[in-house]
């Protein structure tokens, strides 16, 4: 169903297998759909006695014809007159004002330091923010490492189309997000509620879209959530990791949709780049630093944006916490401090959890004894990624997959070596599988 009168023309069809015409005509005739909001049919009627006998006579059919359609519980609200209807209308939240997160404030285009390295993916970004919705540049897909920007330039996105287009309805999820929503959807016999909820916007804010590759039914039901509102004309903003055609386990109609649009990546930022982030990081947080240690922090700090404000947060603790002056000796401290932390090293069973998601398997299944095809694979990449991401002894990763010996486990590891070397798909995998590991 695509609109609340959509959803109302079906109860009229329903009611009329226990109601009689006259019925129908006498009492629904004047009846208007109003809105579809979370599970809640929104009904206006002219006057306060119809208003009550559709509630008291008809109220329960009413929700029942609901659970018939969307197998779930509804409630039903019915407005008399046009009074309450404008009270209804004037209490409700303005649209897109609750879909930001409080970590988005802050993530502006002002605060966004433009350089080479992501000139163009910023130039979209405020293309889009200034006329959403056009096929020129919709959808904006983003992709970059992690640390360069492409969250901050999705926030800026959507702030400034909230600011110029107060009434357009904004949502933004992360990819794994909108995997457990669906998810908790289907369990919860709520897919209405849920396709309602991300179909029926002017503006979808996705990142980390690489985490729903791979898994078919997230990927189905993105694929028509992407066509609904591309079709309505309205815009969609998705960032990843890496480009579409990297994304090995992607559907195919998905990846087509992808590249359809504008594709901007960002890169590491150049020196001189890295000195205004510096600049302006020490600016926001009320802190003085020489040219020469402005210089070092952006000469040893090549690659990563959240390192380089990472260091200048540890400097402004020195100061405030620690009451210590800003020396170079504090500086090379603050770099060692933020450059020595490196990659959290996974858990076995993290490792082993998204291996299993990845081919949409169970953990007990890849720690099992199953050895049909898919499950052993996935057995063996989840060996080999313990192996490579952990600093685990073979007879250590054996126990995490039903205390297997040792032999069992290299010859595993091995098995995926000579994949790498001879499917190029194979590695495709492993980056995917590791990438969400260290991300999740």
């Amino acid at each position: 169903m695509n609109s609340v009168q959509d959803i109302w023309n079906a109860i009229l069809k329903l009611l009329a297998n226990t109601l009689t015409p006259t019925a129908i005509q006498t009492w629904f005739a004047d009846c208007k759909p109003v809105e579809w909001n979370n599970g809640t049919l929104v009904l206006s009627v002219r006057t306060e006695f119809i208003q009550n006998i559709i509630l008291t006579r008809f109220g329960s059919v009413i929700k029942d014809a609901l659970h018939d359609l969307f197998s779930s519980d509804c409630e039903l609200l019915v407005l008399a007159g046009d009074d309450e209807l404008q009270a209804y209308m004037e209490t409700k939240k303005p649209a897109g004002g609750d879909m930001f997160l409080p970590e988005m404030e802050g993530f502006t285009f002002d605060r966004f330091i433009v350089g080479n390295s992501n000139r163009f993916a910023y130039a979209a970004a405020k293309a889009v923010a200034d006329h959403p919705g056009g096929r020129e540049y919709n959808p904006l897909f983003i992709y970059g490492n992690s640390g360069l920007g492409k969250t901050h330039l999705l926030f800026a996105t959507g702030q400034a189309i909230h600011e110029n287009f107060p009434k357009k309805k904004i949502k933004y999820v992360k990819g794994e997000t909108f995997t457990n929503h669906m998810i908790n959807s289907l369990q919860n016999r709520k897919m209405q509620e849920f396709r309602d909820e991300f179909r029926y916007v002017d503006l979808l804010l996705v990142d980390d879209i690489q985490f729903i590759s791979g898994k078919q039914s997230t990927q189905e039901e993105f694929f028509h959530t992407f066509n609904a509102i591309y079709e309505a004309g309205n815009q969609i903003v998705i960032t990843s990791d890496r480009p579409p055609l990297e994304m090995s386990l992607l559907d195919d109609r998905l990846r087509t949709r992808f590249e359809g649009g504008i594709m901007a990546d960002v890169q590491p930022p150049d020196f001189e780049t890295r000195l205004v982030i510096v600049r302006n990081k020490a600016a926001q947080l009320g802190l003085v630093l020489s040219n020469e240690a402005v210089e070092f922090i952006a000469g040893n700090i090549t690659a990563n944006i959240r390192q380089l404000e990472g260091v200048i947060k540890k400097l402004t603790a020195y100061k405030d916490i620690l009451n210590e002056v800003i020396t170079p000796e504090a500086v090379k401290r603050a770099i060692e401090d933020v450059t020595n932390t490196g990659p959290e090293i996974p858990a076995p069973d993290k490792i082993i959890r998204e291996t299993a998601r990845y081919y949409s398997l169970r953990p007990e299944e890849i720690k099992g004894q199953n050895r049909s095809k898919l499950p052993t694979e996935a057995r063996q990449v989840a060996m080999y990624l313990m192996r490579s991401l952990t600093n685990l002894s073979l007879n250590d990763i054996g126990e995490h997959f039903g205390n297997r010996n040792h032999a069992t486990v290299l010859s595993s590891i091995r098995k995926i070596e000579d994949l790498l070397k001879s499917e190029p798909s194979m590695a495709s995998k492993i980056r995917d599988i590791s990438s969400n590991v260290n991300s999740v």
